[in-house]
């Protein structure tokens, strides 16, 4: 082997390395990118479940009259779906 060849080696043996770490931090961001989607999925149907407790429970004490607080989105948004 040259001189050349064996930098081209080098090189190659730590271009393969670095792309197993990269491989591997990918694998962890998309493990992340999954439990923080499976968290926020959870988040979002708790916030649901509350909004339509209240919900009820203000239909059950001030009627269900025109104009009525308990019919709006409380937090003033709506809850996005997570894919």
């Amino acid at each position: 082997m040259t001189v050349a060849d064996e930098q081209v080696q080098a090189r190659l043996d730590e271009l393969r390395r670095e792309y197993q770490v990269g491989d591997g931090r990918l694998r962890e961001l998309l493990q992340q990118e999954t439990a923080l989607r499976e968290t926020l999925l959870r988040i979002s149907g708790a916030i649901q479940v509350l909004e339509e407790l209240l919900r009820a429970g203000s239909d059950d004490t001030a009627g269900s009259g025109p104009g009525h607080a308990g019919d709006e989105d409380r937090r003033g948004s709506q809850v996005q779906s997570v894919s």
